[in-house]
């Protein structure tokens, strides 16, 4: 074997340094003759001598240097593979589908496989399958962590061409572009994670309580023993967060601060924050019960943040309603609660208060824009009528947006079609509206709260001067640096909201017949005949546009339904299905439909009257999209529901819209009711 092979390169070069010589003591040989023959003759006799020596010392080492280097190259070889297989990584070979061709010994103890295993690594670790391996063409490298006998380990995976050994071997052949194998390596970092959880765990929590009601609880109890119900409270929140090592601390009477580990958040969650129940159980003759509301921030980059984020979550607890927990954790935020309908406010003086500052804004501004949400309606169209007598008052140009008119708006839109008493420019679609405004614009956004569900959202970020006028529950999207904004859940419709101020707007404001009747519209169509979410500033407001010249024939008569709405509702309710005994879902027919939307939501009003159902939910394919009209009497919170498919509402009145086929929808809502069902939300 040894004649086959031969020396190259240095080490080559290096063996044949004393052969190279004798050409230099040849040529040294030929210049002593010239100077001495009898010196020449004695060199060349001694050079003869050193050659030979020379030849047979390089035939004679040669072969031995060969074999000490392929020993070497072979003991070398073995030093490799036995320090790979002492190696105390956990290390494996497998092939591309992931079955194991080698491990080493401590793969071997760790797993109690012997090292020769040759089945696939998902039987011995489930999580990782075939789609986490490094693919032929894909990731080189995959990181994966697994759990494995209460340890967690960082697996890296890494495709190994065998290219190059199928190239220089004569053994294998194939096709060397496609032939790899995966080398495994297991990192332990179960000490690593038990440090980052207990960190993440003693981080500092910081949260907000609010009593949602105290002054009107307090009014239904006799002063003797209003002290005692504050105490009661107190105590009862004190006691609660102290269970679980938490700090509270009370601001005002009845403000709450309070500072947790993020593992008592943890606990608590776990509970479903059962304090919000707590504390409606403290009664002592009071015939309001008491409702608390918790904001919570965590994760934010200093204890200021979590803070700030604090604030931002009990804003928006108390924008939804109350009666609930909102937890902003960085860009993430999380409901609890929110069971409890919103106690309506006696008192009018922040309606006062937003309609003096609305007059200010207005005042100040060139115009006024008025725009509601996508597929405007009835409630939507109402509030902005109001908004554009409150603007005409003050002499200023009113512009209300509608892209497209439905069928449910356009009886009341035609009284002001072709109208000496109003300017052609009243409605604008949103390319007009573009044109119009610019920083001495004054936007006023009603019956939404959400950017994107506006008629024309590039208008928010054309004006700096933004109102908003809501009725609706915030939710995780809102309009962002709006000078005023007035939004309250315990409202029946926005219509109500914008009666109420325009009583206090101004003196000289005096609607007119056509304007009462679309605000009386708006209400009458969100209460469902008075019947849903109407309170005491709801008949209120309604005894206003009355004053004002509302005609309720003349409003009947503009929201009837033409016969194709009619038998479609009457479809949707014939072929409505009962799932888990509580819960009505149906599928509104759209074809030939103006306003299919609208009608689904007539549907689910409709559903509501059947014996033994809780909620319903209507779904209507409409624009490529379906949209759920979701409704509930006070026992199912439906805006929770639809929050987690995207959308939004009130507690009994909610929708959403989602890009899918029905059939995928109605799974989605099935899921979502079974989840409920898991959580203990629903029983």
């Amino acid at each position: 074997m040894n004649d086959k092979l031969k020396l190259k390169g240095r080490m080559g070069s290096f063996v044949r340094w004393p052969l190279y010589l004798s050409i230099m003591l040849i040529v040294l040989n030929v210049l002593v003759y010239f100077a001495d023959i009898k010196a020449g003759l004695v060199m060349s006799a001694g050079l003869l001598l050193y050659i030979g020596i020379a030849s047979a010392l390089f035939r004679r080492t040669k072969p031995q240097i060969l074999n000490e280097l392929v020993a070497f190259a072979n003991q070398y070889d073995l030093l490799e593979k036995r320090i790979l297989d002492e190696l105390a990584l956990p290390y494996a070979i497998m092939d591309m589908e992931g079955k194991l061709i080698w491990t080493n010994k401590i793969f071997s103890e760790i797993t109690g496989k012997d090292q020769f295993y040759k089945k696939n690594i998902s039987t011995i670790f489930p999580d990782i399958t075939a789609d986490k391996l490094p693919s032929q063409n894909g990731k080189e490298i995959t990181e994966i962590s697994t759990e494995f006998e209460e340890r967690i380990y960082r697996v890296s995976m890494q495709r190994v061409s065998l290219r190059d050994v199928i190239d220089q071997t004569e053994m294998l052949e194939g096709d060397s572009e496609n032939v790899s194998l995966i080398a495994m390596y297991f990192y332990d970092e179960t000490e690593l994670k038990e440090y980052i959880q207990k960190n993440e765990d003693n981080k500092l929590v910081v949260a907000l309580a609010y009593l949602d009601n105290y002054e009107e609880a307090l009014e239904s109890v006799e002063d003797v023993r209003r002290s005692l119900l504050i105490a009661l409270i107190d105590r009862k929140i004190t006691k609660y967060f102290s269970n679980f090592d938490g700090l509270v601390r009370k601001l005002e009477k009845d403000k709450y601060f309070l500072i947790m580990r993020q593992s008592s958040l943890e606990a608590l969650k776990e509970q479903r924050f059962h304090i919000l129940d707590e504390v409606k159980t403290v009664n002592i003759g009071n015939e309001m019960a008491v409702t608390l509301s918790i904001g919570i921030g965590l994760n934010g980059g200093t204890y200021l943040q979590n803070y700030e984020y604090s604030r931002i979550a009990i804003e928006m607890a108390l924008g939804r309603g109350g009666d609930q927990v909102v937890i902003k954790n960085g860009n993430s935020i999380t409901y609890f609660g929110g069971k409890a309908q919103q106690v309506e406010k006696t008192t009018r003086v922040k309606a006062r208060v937003k309609a003096q500052a609305l007059k200010e804004f207005m005042s100040t501004k060139d115009r006024v824009v008025v725009m509601g949400h996508k597929i405007t309606d009835v409630d939507a169209l109402g509030a902005a009528i109001g908004i554009y007598r409150a603007g005409k008052t003050l002499g200023k140009p009113v512009h209300i947006v509608v892209n497209d008119p439905s069928a449910s708006i356009r009886p009341l839109m035609a009284g002001y079609m072709n109208n000496p008493d109003y300017e052609p420019s009243m409605f604008i679609d949103g390319d007009q509206a573009r044109d119009l405004v610019d920083n001495n614009t004054a936007v006023v956004v009603v019956d939404t709260n959400k950017p994107s569900y506006t008629e024309c959202q590039d208008l928010l970020y054309m004006t700096k001067t933004i109102v908003v006028l809501d009725h609706h529950r915030r939710g995780n999207e809102v309009i962002q640096n709006a000078v005023l904004s007035y939004v309250e859940p315990y409202a029946s419709s926005t219509c109500e909201m914008v009666a109420e101020i325009l009583q206090y707007f101004s003196d000289d404001l005096r609607l007119r017949n056509i304007e009462a009747d679309c605000i009386y519209a708006g209400i009458l169509i969100d209460t469902n005949n008075f019947i849903t979410r109407a309170g005491v500033r709801t008949f209120e407001a309604a005894a206003f546009l009355r004053r004002s010249g509302a005609d309720m024939t003349r409003v009947r008569k503009m929201l009837r339904d033409n016969i194709d709405s009619y038998k479609a509702r009457a479809e949707a309710v014939r072929t409505a299905d009962i799932y888990r005994s509580y819960f009505a879902i149906a599928r509104c027919p759209s074809e030939g439909l103006e306003s299919p939307t609208v009608v689904g939501a007539q549907a689910a009003n409709e559903l509501l009257n059947i014996a033994g159902v809780k909620a319903s939910f209507v779904l209507t394919s409409y624009n490529h999209e379906v949209y759920i009209s979701a409704r509930a009497i006070d026992e199912i919170n439906v805006q929770v529901m639809m929050e987690k498919m995207g959308g939004g509402g009130h507690i009994n009145i909610a929708g959403a819209q989602v890009k899918a086929s029905e059939d995928e929808v109605e799974d989605m809502l099935k899921a979502i009711i079974d989840e409920l069902y898991q959580e203990g939300e629903l029983k």
